[in-house]
């Protein structure tokens, strides 16, 4: 097939449709209330990109997927009652923010007109301005040539465009740091827009099933009145909390609830959900397993076996080594925080401390690095070309957007520090000096500030984790003083001894590619490994590895 109808056609799988198509057939699959759409699958995708351009076939079937959204939304594309739509990339694997979207597409002057009618002139004016806005953007690439007026130019352009988008300069770093295979490509989803600025009874938000900072089990989210979601998600303003949406609308805020729980638990994961409200009808239009702090991987992970929703070994599976080594990273005093200078305030939206020169830009943060010195990524709002500078930097502060921005989600996916919100000018300012970026309060101080050393051994879901790992992990990680007597304490590059063995090397006690030193290890048959250092992190790494050599059986 070359388009697939969401809950109407059989769902073909991730690896065809891509997550976010997987998550509008889950969500129909839940008689959740999902706007109409359709996706174009991967396989376009790769031959758009040996030919191109689109073939005439499915250029039929995305007429014949734009007529089923008609009916199914009872609008017309380009004509009156108009029907506009959004052109949204999906890839198998998760890439939040790094290929390219189209919204409000099927818009000109003329439709525009019509749209007034019913919602009035400033809601049209957005709509039209928004739509100019992405197009040039996306399919023009910045440039000022004419956008077509004719929505079906629009569209196939707009199609063409988002399939490109898989090779872009940011969406190759990105997998080449994800270490996500360039051949998958991504598919197309057409879906029929709703307008969270259509009147007084709409709006847009995001919302995590949990807290993805701390991991407390308490709805987490923003709300933005009269707005679409991209002013939200892109950080363009800071949203209102949750509790705004429940006083001014609150069969929607009810329903929301009842629907995030009901994908939580189907889902087994926390969730990140979008949503929007059109003249006071719910609509949710992406649900998906969240990006997470280091601290809320852990405690979600240990909770929901609490609860009964996962194994321990699939929460084993859901923190990583490098998350656990960040929960172990230095932490700021109280007697230094109180004597120290601080600089500015926002939201907290990554935890941990980064101490770094302020960059204002991407490009200055790569060559302040280049040099060998740490670097804090300094922006009023982020955005996805500024995703290597973000890698790269030690922390990242912005002066607009909330916890649910470009800058929060991707800074929680890199673990690095971020501070969020701290006010229009206020970081920027700060470019060229030496500062300490504690995500975990949201303060910025000046200069670089000394730090303590955070004790794990005091957390109760790494103990239990640990207690799981220990249990489950098909290799033993010893410390030197419980090695059993007999067995022979090797260096992974003397190679195996006779009889019983463990391996051992310096590799282990630093985070410097201990995954290759780990599936060394299991490849000799080591009966054990011994480290001076935090044994849960390898405990991780033997599991994950074994998974691995399991699954290429």
């Amino acid at each position: 097939m070359m388009i697939y109808r969401v809950g109407t056609d059989h769902d073909p799988g991730r690896a065809t449709t891509g997550g976010k198509a997987a998550s509008l057939f889950r969500m129909t699959g839940l008689d959740l209330n999902v706007p109409a759409a359709f996706v174009i699958p991967t396989q376009v995708c790769h031959d758009y990109l040996e030919h191109g351009a689109l073939n005439e076939q499915v250029l039929a079937e995305i007429r014949r997927g734009v007529g089923w959204l008609e009916s199914e939304m009872g609008r017309t594309f380009g004509g009156p009652d108009p029907l506009l739509v959004s052109v949204r990339s999906g890839a198998a694997i998760s890439m939040p923010g790094m290929m390219d979207t189209v919204l409000n597409l099927g818009i000109n002057d003329r439709v525009a007109a019509e749209l007034a009618r019913s919602s009035g002139d400033d809601h049209a004016r957005e709509t039209l301005r928004r739509f100019r806005s992405c197009y040039r953007s996306v399919v023009l690439d910045g440039g000022d040539g004419k956008i077509p007026d004719d929505p079906w130019e629009q569209l196939t352009s707009a199609v063409g465009a988002v399939f490109a988008s898989w090779n872009s300069p940011r969406a190759v770093a990105y997998r080449n740091r994800a270490g996500i295979s360039h051949e998958l490509g991504t598919a197309v989803t057409v879906q029929a827009m709703v307008l969270g600025h259509r009147d007084e009874k709409s709006g847009t938000g995001v919302v995590f099933s949990r807290d993805p900072l701390s991991g407390e089990r308490t709805l987490f989210g923003e709300w933005l009145p009269s707005a679409q979601g991209e002013a939200l998600v892109g950080g363009e303003v800071n949203g209102q909390p949750l509790s705004a949406l429940r006083e001014v609308l609150p069969d929607a805020y009810a329903e929301l609830a009842a629907g995030v729980e009901l994908l939580e638990r189907t889902g087994r994961d926390i969730q990140d959900v979008e949503f929007t409200v059109e003249s006071g009808k719910l609509w949710l239009l992406q649900a998906r397993s969240a990006k997470r702090s280091a601290l809320a991987a852990a405690r979600s992970a240990v909770e929901m076996v609490t609860e009964g929703l996962i194994e321990p070994l699939t929460a084993l599976d859901r923190v990583t080594a490098d998350q656990v080594r960040a929960l172990a990273r230095p932490v700021i005093g109280e007697s230094t925080r109180r004597e120290a200078v601080e600089l500015a305030s926002g939201e907290p939206a990554c935890p941990g401390v980064g101490i770094g020169l302020v960059a204002a830009s991407s490009a200055e943060v790569e060559a302040v690095t280049s040099e060998g010195t740490d670097a804090v990524l300094a922006r009023e709002s982020t955005s996805p070309e500024e995703f290597i500078g973000m890698s790269l930097a030690n922390g990242v502060m912005t002066g607009v957007g909330g916890a649910t921005s470009h800058a929060a989600v991707v800074s929680r996916e890199l673990g690095v520090p971020c501070v969020v919100g701290c006010g229009a000018g206020t970081v920027t300012a700060l470019a060229g000096r030496v500062v300490t970026v504690d995500g975990t309060t949201g303060k910025v101080y000046d200069g670089a500030l000394p730090l303590e050393t955070y004790d794990e051994t005091t957390d109760e879901n790494l103990q239990m984790l640990f207690s799981w790992a220990r249990e489950l992990a098909p290799l033993p990680v010893l410390h030197p003083d419980e090695v059993p007597d007999g067995v022979e304490v090797r260096d992974l590059t003397d190679g195996p001894g006779q009889g019983a063995w463990a391996a051992r090397s310096a590799v282990f006690d630093e985070p410097t590619d201990s995954a290759t030193e780990v599936a060394e290890a299991l490849r000799l048959g080591a009966s054990a490994i011994v480290t001076t250092g935090r044994r849960l992190p390898l405990l991780l790494e033997v599991l994950s590895s074994s998974n691995i050599a399991m699954a290429s059986h």
